[in-house]
This record gives structure tokens, sequence and C-alpha cells, in this order.
């Protein structure tokens, strides 16, 4: 596994350490699969080059490049080393490379670029220009960077949802609450509750808190624009249970002049 940058301080979060190998049943890789067409989609059409390589900033357990890897050669990115293992089991045959997608710096650039929803753990405008800076110097002239949010500012509602799986005898089932501290702040709470069922029966509950960065569309828009892209929203639409309210983020890099 290639190592290429230290790993910035963050809050410890069980789901992506000590309880990394429940990950899987918590939102099964069956659930990615017309997402990532849907961002396949987007990356075709937007791209102004022939998209071939990806860069996946905060992949976690590899889930979206289970997909992915059949229509482009993807390089994988994330910070925890138990979802770096995790990945590497789903997807061994796509490049590993444990950072941190608000520093790391691999000296290569990617037709497309995804920070799915681990862009959300960017908690401040700060950590949020750096990863879309991060994005911006891995996309190649021409490419596309996507930036998948749960909520912007203006969607956020407060409230619960709950889910989970089982598979070979294990289950887990999860609890989580959104709720926003300080309304004065560009952040909200996921606090998690996952009671986890072995293959025994006995059964653990853990909690964790998920600080959320939480940006207004227009803060959005103006960043990645800053950062070089051409920014661009676009409805959020890979099924018929997508709310039309909801929209991700594209960054379009130009090409260079005179042609790519």
């Amino acid at each position: 596994m290639e190592r290429k940058n230290e790993v910035a301080s963050v809050p410890h979060l069980k789901l992506y350490r000590e309880l990394a190998e429940w990950y899987p049943l918590l939102t099964p890789v069956e659930d990615y699969e017309e997402e990532a067409g849907f961002y396949r989609s987007l990356f075709t059409f937007y791209c102004r080059r022939t998209p071939r390589t990806l860069l996946d900033l905060g992949s976690g357990a590899g889930h979206n490049a289970a997909y992915l890897k059949g229509s482009f050669s993807c390089t994988l990115v994330d910070q925890e080393p138990a979802m770096v293992k995790l990945n590497r089991r789903m997807n061994p045959e796509c490049r590993h490379v444990q950072g941190d997608m608000r520093s790391i710096r691999l000296r290569q650039v990617f037709d497309c670029v995804l920070l799915h929803d681990a862009v959300n753990y960017m908690r401040s405008r700060t950590d949020l220009v750096n990863a879309l800076t991060t994005a911006f110097v891995h996309t190649a002239h021409g490419g596309a960077a996507l930036f998948q949010p749960d909520f912007v500012a203006e969607t956020f509602e407060s409230g619960t949802e709950t889910g989970g799986s089982e598979k070979d005898g294990r289950a887990v089932r999860y609890l989580e609450w959104r709720w926003v501290p300080d309304p004065g702040a560009e952040m909200y709470v996921a606090d998690m509750a996952y009671m986890l069922r072995d293959r025994d029966g006995s059964v653990e509950v853990a909690q964790d808190r998920h600080w959320m960065g939480l940006f207004p569309r227009s803060v959005w828009l103006e960043l990645i624009g800053a950062a070089g892209f051409e920014p661009l929203a676009v409805p959020f639409a890979p099924g018929r249970d997508s709310g039309p309210e909801r929209e991700l983020f594209l960054g379009l890099r130009p090409g260079p002049p005179g042609g790519m």
C-alpha cells in the first residue's frame, strides 16, 4: 500500500476504526449501484476528454469503486487504515493510497475526481477549500470533479433515519439523529447509534458523534470557482426516489490554451 502523506488529526470515529468490519452491513455495496451509474453518466457527459482514470478521495470501503472500476482505472484514497483494508478486499485490482483529502498530493492528474459523502467531514471553509484545491490539482485539463454533500444549508432538515442489513449470520441496525447545535455555525451533528449482532446472538451497542459541514449553495459554487474550476450545480437524480430539491456539484477544469 502506498502512503503519500501524514494524516491530519481528526476526531476518533469508531465506525471507521474498531467497528470498520461491520461497515459493509451498515450500507451494503448493492445500495451503491444506481448512484455509481449516475456518477459515471455525469463524468461521461461533462468531461471534455475521454474519461479513463478516476481518483476517489475519501473512498471508504470502496462501494462506489466496486461499480466504477469497470469503466475507469481507479485510484482510491482514504485516511483510515481500517477502511483502506476493507477497500483493498473489495477492489484488489485498484490502486490504494492512505491519505487526507485536504493535503494529499499524488503528482498525477486524473480525468475524473470524486468526493462522495466523505466531503461532509469538511467542517470549516478552510477544510473545504483545502479539499477543493486537492481536487483541482489532481484534475486533468478538460476533466471534471464531482462533489456530493448530503446537504447544503438550504436543504438541511433535522430528523432521524434508520437502516442496516444482515449477512452470513451477522446483522447491524442503526439510528441516525441529525440536528444543528448552533444555528450560527456552518455545521450539524449526526449522532449515530449502532446495534451489532454477532453470529452467536450477542448484541453490542456503540455510539459515534459525526460533526459535518453545512454550507450554503452559493458558498459551494463560489469556492469551487475560486479553486480554479468552472462550477456547476446538477440535480441529484440517480433514481425515482431521489428528492427533486437535492443537488450535487461539479467542477469542470478548462482545457489548456490551444486545446487539450
